[in-house]
């Protein structure tokens, strides 16, 4: 079933890095601040136990916060989780696990009531009612949302503040976490723990250990893989990159969903870096406003999403990202735009304030002008392969968020599921460890064979990779392009380089591209957000996963999966 790779690198089975010079321990370690990791946080410590919280840079720097849309979950009586199962489905184009569905749009709606519990504040309508609005790829109004465009933002704070509350929750910020720690075979090889980096702590150069008698990747994303993407810059695949060193299993991660409205910047405006063809985080601006009424349109000011799908603007991301794509390159454009002046600017100035600055700060008013917006990279659907319960293929593993494979998403993740599934599968997690949580297991050695050789790239290829990335394994792909990316993570590959932060997510990204392109190559057909401009339809005999590990050696192993199996 599978075809040839094209020539990939060898990767690392660990990060070159001093020996820790510090340990502490603690019941469980969550890698990640976002939703998953607070709320995984938060649910744990209802169940009494322990937990270090570790964070990339400080707590609120992840993905998080810059979700404008809103949580999708059935809250208005005249909707059905049936419905929202059934959207979630036709989004993911045949390759959802139905019964990790059926555990999001079931669980959701208790989720979203507790998470209100905890602090926070969403929109509401004179009458206190939470007010719903409507996203790509849903029949019905089900996305509640705070700020007008800033639930991410309204999420966090809530979370973050619950976090700083609880003294049994410690807080450790500025920390890359290196490597899993794993007992030795007598203890099945489980999770134990971490390796991170923190800076100013511990010894020179701030390595360290925790001990931990279970471990949560709730890490986000890998979006800076691309050249151009929505995710914030820690967004390195930090999480796929350690379980994929660790031995686990990742699943679908040629599924990367490009929004299909990022604000592009002109180069030199706003931000560092702006423009369609630049680097680093791109603003997003919200299907929401489309959800509101807003309408693509082309140089021309036609709607050419009308006829494209019987839901136009609304059809699901990866359908108008494609429609976008297709006129860009008719038209051998950068962008198209999106009208929204008929909506009026006291309108848009109050349901859309973070949309509307982000304009302003470009030089454009959106109540007076179009805005100009192109696909940028945006959600992995795919990550680290999970249960239902959060476990990996690792005893003590777990993952949720973005950085985890649940079944959800399939071949591309419909609107506003993506915080929901954070919610509800870190409250899964928790009760897992809760009901079993064996005594700490202690670290096997770090050469005792079961892992490959401990090496990093050079920090400087970060940016030739994401142009590469972009270039050939972006919103349209074929074997040509991909077998070019592949080449030229050979070269990236090859060089070395002495252990330091950026040369650490350097060598992430190297190892999740690595992953992403072998699969990409491998799945020879156009499905969901992984479109193969050489296989442009959708074959049945494709209706399964890709699930890769990495062998001894450091190659990438690619699984054929026909479907899911009972979980």
């Amino acid at each position: 079933m599978l075809a040839q790779t094209p020539d990939l690198p060898l990767l690392p089975g660990r990060l070159a890095a001093p020996d820790p010079g510090w340990a502490e321990t603690t019941d469980v370690v969550v890698v990640g601040s976002g939703i998953a990791g607070l709320t995984a946080a938060l649910y744990l410590r209802e169940a009494g136990l322990h937990v270090t919280v570790v964070t990339k840079v400080n707590i609120d720097d992840g993905s998080t916060r810059w979700a404008q849309g809103g949580i999708a979950a059935v809250l208005d009586p005249l909707d059905t989780p049936a419905a929202h199962a059934q959207d979630t489905e036709v989004a993911g184009v045949g390759l959802c696990d139905p019964a990790a569905v059926r555990v999001l749009v079931e669980e959701g709606p208790a989720r979203i009531r507790e998470l209100i519990r905890v602090g926070a504040e969403f929109d509401r309508d004179a009458d206190g009612a939470l007010l719903l609005t409507r996203e790509g790829g849903h029949r019905a109004n089900r996305i509640v949302h705070a700020g007008g465009d800033a639930t991410g933002a309204e999420v966090q704070r809530a979370l973050h503040a619950a976090v700083r509350r609880d003294p049994w929750i410690r807080l450790v910020e500025h920390a890359l976490v290196v490597d899993l720690l794993r007992a030795g075979a007598q203890r099945d090889g489980r999770a134990c723990g971490v390796t991170l980096h923190v800076l100013g702590e511990g010894s020179e150069d701030g390595v360290g250990a925790i001990l931990a008698r279970a471990v949560v990747l709730a890490t986000g994303g890998m979006g800076q893989v691309f050249a151009t993407t929505t995710n914030p810059a820690v967004s390195t695949g930090d999480g796929v990159a350690v379980a994929l060193r660790a031995g686990a299993a990742v699943a679908d991660l040629e599924f990367v969903q490009f929004h299909p409205t990022a604000l592009v910047v002109p180069t030199g405006v706003g931000q560092p870096g702006g423009g369609p063809l630049g680097s680093g985080q791109q603003p997003l601006v919200s299907e929401a406003l489309r959800g509101e009424g807003a309408h693509l349109v082309d140089d021309d000011g036609k709607r050419f999403m009308i006829g494209q799908h019987e839901l136009a603007e609304l059809a699901p991301r990866d359908v108008v990202a494609k429609g976008i794509h297709r006129v860009l390159t008719a038209t051998d454009g950068d962008h198209v735009f999106l009208d929204a002046r008929h909506l009026g600017g006291k309108f848009l100035a109050q349901r859309f304030p973070t949309i509307v600055a982000s304009c302003r700060a470009a030089g454009i008013d959106p109540a007076q002008d179009l805005i100009p917006v192109a696909p940028a990279a945006h959600y992995a659907s795919g990550g680290v392969r999970t249960d239902l319960h959060g476990r990996t293929t690792i005893p003590g593993l777990y993952a949720c968020g973005e950085v985890a494979c649940t079944g959800v998403h399939g071949a591309n993740r419909l609107a506003s599921n993506s915080l929901l599934e954070g919610l509800v599968f870190a409250r899964r997690i928790a009760r897992d460890i809760a009901r079993e949580l064996p005594a700490q297991a202690d670290p096997a050695a770090g050469d005792d064979g079961t892992r490959g050789a401990a090496w990093v790239v050079p920090a400087a290829a970060r940016q030739p990779l994401q142009r590469s990335m972009s270039r050939g394994a972006g919103v349209l792909r074929s074997a040509l392009t991909l077998a070019g990316t592949a080449a030229a993570l050979h070269h990236l590959a090859g060089g070395r380089d002495t252990p330091t932060t950026a040369a650490w997510e350097a060598t992430n990204l190297v190892t999740v591209a690595t992953a992403l392109v072998a699969a990409a190559y491998a799945r020879q057909e156009t499905r969901g957000c992984h479109w193969r401009d050489d296989f442009p339809k959708a074959m049945p005999d494709w209706s399964g996963h890709l699930v890769t590990s990495l062998g001894l050696a450091g190659a990438p192993d690619l699984v054929w999966e026909p479907s899911w199996v009972a979980r």
